[in-house]
């Protein structure tokens, strides 16, 4: 899928931490204290809608650093969902991010799918508008209970490479294995020379 972002530099010993759904406030704040402690920087994708109703939790993620970017407003499946439906909320999703930010938001137009699915006439309206499509090439399966904590760390460990694009979410259904695998997570590949970078473009 040419155009689509799945990895990043891959010339250096690099990783992407990057979250999907927030923000929350029974998982953010957490994601955040963890992010602190080890002094690394992740890219979210944001749901419109949760930016609406939690607007100081937005900015705080802000105030510390971390890229945001779109995961459109109500987290629509684009393989169910009318091309001007889906066009209209990404729309808004960036508008109240931005409401919700102000100024100081440097929009890089960074946009990841819902579920990573999208109909070919929604990636051509989003790359025509100058959008970035960032999927990944780790998925945690950190919404899935039948997988644990140590099992979500283990994937990371075997598929990890250089400029790997990892995704976890921050979201109330992937909150105990998120919670319990980041900090081992971050730990092993600090251990093994991996530097954290955040998604620029």
């Amino acid at each position: 899928m040419p155009h689509i972002k799945w990895r990043g530099d891959k010339s250096s010993k690099c990783v992407y931490l990057t979250f999907d759904d927030g923000p929350i406030p029974e998982v953010t704040p957490q994601v955040l204290d963890i992010l602190d402690k080890y002094g690394i920087k992740a890219t979210f994708f944001w749901v419109g809608e949760n930016v609406y109703r939690y607007p100081d939790l937005a900015r705080e993620v802000f105030r510390r650093g971390h890229t945001v970017a779109n995961h459109t407003f109500n987290h629509l499946a684009g393989w169910h969902t009318d091309k001007h439906v889906y066009r209209t909320n990404c729309q808004l999703c960036d508008d109240v991010i931005a409401n919700t930010l102000g100024s100081s938001w440097n929009n890089l137009h960074l946009f990841r799918p819902p579920h990573g699915r999208q109909r070919p006439s929604q990636k051509r309206w989003l790359l025509h508008n100058g959008y970035r499509i960032v999927l990944w090439d780790i998925i945690t399966h950190d919404y899935n209970r039948s997988y644990t904590s140590g099992q979500i760390v283990e994937i990371v460990q075997r598929f990890v490479r250089n400029g790997s694009i990892i995704l976890f979410h921050d979201s109330k259904k992937s909150a105990p294995n998120t919670l319990e695998a980041l900090s081992p997570t971050i730990e092993w590949l600090l251990a093994n020379g991996y530097s954290f970078q955040t998604i620029s473009h």
